[in-house]
């Protein structure tokens, strides 16, 4: 792991660590040994079929564009990806490009099509999200009394990230302007190196096209979208629901509608590209939303640390654990990541 972001990781960790100094470890300890090992249990349960639900979203891109793939080999993919958007300040989009890569070599598919089904899982996601993101601001408002200063920039993230969502969508299945773009950095990267223009120049335009053209084919495939998006705003159920459950452990009943807007809120926080995979933001942000709501410090700190140990370190363990089986390439790419 590179020397930054291990750096940034212990940033990460040492806010999450300040911030359980300052409630009080014994407090929080306490309130960790009281829950019910049943109900952790099921929270873990959840965060397994969401990976399966994950991974069928996945497969349904995928054979969109005629990718010949067994899910049981895309699980071990996805998780690989998960990892690095967890362990990069990235804005959740850094281990994308190594699951392409993945694809395409384990599948022998070309370089852009393994990309545009990544691209298009990402943008099924992106859908319910953007939906729940706009509902949860007005909850946020009406029901934890935030003050107004987060309310605003809450609203700036969301608005940026429909911009950037519109933008990339467009630039998907427009050619025109997809030239556009791709030569803008390529005029960019003329400025930097010549010699390394003049050999990415050409193979630039010609992925760009083909990744263009798949998009184009998923797009007016009825099945990604009448079966993609409603499969999305199931997984964005259930992550709220595993959360829920993890409050239930801890013997607190919060009210559902406040467990979902901190999520959405905490998620949209994660997004900006400051610490790996929101490390210490998210936390951070998710044990004060909680206590806006009026649920004691102790309690909310506890249910943040379980729930991240299921949700981000639990998906970082697994996704290290599984890239040696993919070779030494794949490990390169990640470190290259890293």
């Amino acid at each position: 792991m590179k020397h930054k972001t291990l750096l940034l990781m212990l940033a990460g960790i040492g806010v999450l660590g300040l911030m359980v100094l300052f409630i009080g470890p014994e407090q929080i300890e306490s309130a960790i040994q009281q829950s019910n090992p049943w109900y952790l249990a099921l929270a873990v349960v959840i965060q397994l079929v969401i990976y399966g639900l994950w991974t069928e979203r996945w497969s349904i891109t995928t054979s969109a564009l005629n990718i010949t793939i067994k899910r049981r080999h895309l699980l071990p993919m996805l998780l690989v990806g998960l990892a690095i958007n967890n362990l990069t300040p990235s804005g959740r989009g850094g281990g994308e490009p190594v699951r392409a890569y993945i694809l395409g070599k384990y599948t022998d598919s070309p370089t852009e099509n393994a990309f545009a089904t990544v691209i298009a899982d990402r943008g099924l996601d992106t859908f319910p999200f953007i939906t729940l993101a706009i509902i949860t601001i007005i909850t946020a408002v009406l029901y934890i009394n935030l003050p107004q200063w987060m309310v605003i920039t809450l609203i700036v993230c969301l608005i940026v990230l429909i911009i950037a969502f519109g933008l990339a969508l467009y630039m998907s299945v427009n050619r025109e302007f997809g030239d556009r773009v791709i030569r803008w950095f390529l005029r960019i990267l003329k400025r930097i190196s010549s010699k390394m223009h003049s050999k990415v120049e050409q193979r630039a335009i010609n992925a760009v096209e083909g990744f263009q053209d798949s998009m184009k084919v998923m797009i007016t495939d009825r099945k990604v979208l009448l079966y993609g998006i409603p499969l999305s705003f199931l997984i964005w159920g259930l992550e709220i629901m595993r959360v829920y459950v993890v409050f239930i452990a801890l013997n607190i009943n919060a009210p559902l509608e406040i467990i979902a807007a901190v999520f959405v809120i905490s998620t949209l926080i994660g997004m900006i590209p400051l610490l790996p995979g929101g490390l210490g933001a998210v936390d951070g942000m998710m044990i004060l939303l909680y206590s806006y709501a009026g649920i004691p410090p102790s309690v909310s700190a506890a249910a943040t640390l379980v729930e991240r140990l299921i949700s981000f370190w639990m998906t970082s363990i697994l996704g290290v654990a599984v890239l040696p089986y993919f070779g030494a390439d794949a490990v390169e790419k990640m470190s290259q990541k890293l």
